[in-house]
């Protein structure tokens, strides 16, 4: 499981992971709208957002006697070396690991040339996703199908048969092969997965309220992963270091790369409790806060995943905007947008969001952002370079 960044990713050596993961799976269970920015761009790092993934992780903030990095912006704007898409061996959660390296300001001065926003979520065509009810994960059954998904994902049933069976082979991320049985019966007769179900189950450890999903590909092959519930890490791995210890760590080496423009490496883990990106393209970071004018009282809309891996607008208003955490990082962009939600499932999202999450319902063309920005001018329209923008 990987929880921190540079100086604390060699656990990765011993888990055989050097091989390349099947990519539409991956994109599959890291959910909908991960969006991997692209090798060779440049991005911008938040510090404040890779710590707060840390801190809702271990189920612990950051303590006031970590110490500041004067040095270190809440803003750092880096060339993208490397992006690797990891499972973890022992839960199959996803999670990339991304080789950054801090630009100086004369590397800011160059041409800049907008590069893709990302690697878009390669959601495939032909899949399902289920969420496991008590009855999926008991020992005796099976996992029950819903009959389109059935119909649409697995290979067409013989029911000249009685009752109509056939045999899957699905192959998860690691590349292992799991045999199931597809059989339709029962009254009202139904779609269930029999012999082989339990052992995966057992194998992966699966409870009610976790997901799995069913990938029919390009190449005629069923692909199989799973998604996690949330749920609270109460005790970390032995081989884990303290939070305070990751806090601070990922912080030194980020603080250290930017004096040094050395490169530095950070874990992003999309199914945790703190999912948001911290690792954004910088086109899409000047778009949203040198070329989106907001204000309080703006109507907003903002994209989440349902269970379904199917994607939801949930509308709002900005309330305020602030630094999230002014003592210790000031001028950040990183949440600085309050907000409310009009839906009654308000309590679970994020009373804080940050600009480039949210699409304003009232734009206005090219006006720089309302807010104090620590930049030294705002980026203007047919500007060609980074030219006086730099975080330092």
């Amino acid at each position: 499981m990987k929880l921190s960044a540079s100086g604390l990713g060699q656990q990765a050596a011993h888990e055989g992971e050097n091989k390349c993961l099947n990519s539409e799976l991956w994109h599959a269970c890291a959910g909908p709208l991960v969006c991997l920015p692209t090798v060779g761009s440049r991005v911008v790092y938040f510090p404040q957002g890779h710590s707060e993934q840390v801190a809702a992780t271990t189920n612990k903030e950051v303590d006031a006697h970590i110490p500041n990095y004067p040095n270190l912006p809440p803003q750092l704007i880096c060339q993208l070396h490397n992006v690797t898409m990891h499972a973890d061996v022992e839960t199959d959660e996803v999670y990339a690991q991304m080789t950054l390296q801090p630009l100086t300001p004369e590397e800011q001065k160059d041409t800049f040339l907008p590069m893709e926003l990302g690697i878009p979520s390669k959601q495939p065509t032909n899949y399902f996703c289920k969420t496991l009810t008590a009855s999926d994960t008991s020992t005796h059954g099976g996992f029950s199908v819903p009959r389109r998904a059935a119909e649409k994902v697995f290979p067409p049933l013989d029911f000249s048969q009685q009752p109509p069976v056939q045999e899957l082979i699905a192959r998860d991320l690691h590349d292992v092969e799991w045999k199931f049985r597809h059989i339709f019966r029962g009254q009202p007769k139904r779609h269930l997965l029999t012999t082989g179900w339990s052992v995966f189950v057992s194998a992966k450890r699966l409870v009610a309220g976790d997901s799995v999903l069913f990938i029919w590909n390009e190449n005629n092959q069923l692909l199989l992963g799973i998604r996690r519930a949330t749920r609270p890490q109460t005790v970390l791995p032995s081989s884990v270091l303290s939070s305070d210890s990751m806090h601070i760590g990922l912080l030194a080496a980020a603080a250290h790369a930017a004096a040094t423009n050395s490169c530095f490496t950070v874990f992003y883990n999309p199914r945790w409790a703190s999912p948001s990106e911290f690792v954004i393209p910088l086109s899409k970071y000047i778009k949203a806060v040198f070329h989106t004018r907001v204000s309080v009282g703006m109507r907003f809309r903002m994209l989440f995943e349902t269970e379904e891996s199917s994607v939801r607008r949930y509308m709002g208003t900005i309330t305020s905007i602030s630094d999230l955490d002014p003592a210790r990082w000031p001028n950040s962009h990183w949440r600085s947008v309050k907000v409310g939600w009009d839906e009654s499932t308000a309590g679970e999202r994020q009373p804080r969001v940050s600009l480039w999450e949210i699409e304003p319902l009232t734009t206005f063309p090219m006006y720089p952002s309302l807010f104090p920005l620590g930049l030294k001018r705002p980026w203007h329209p047919g500007s060609s370079s980074l030219h006086g923008i730099v975080p330092y």
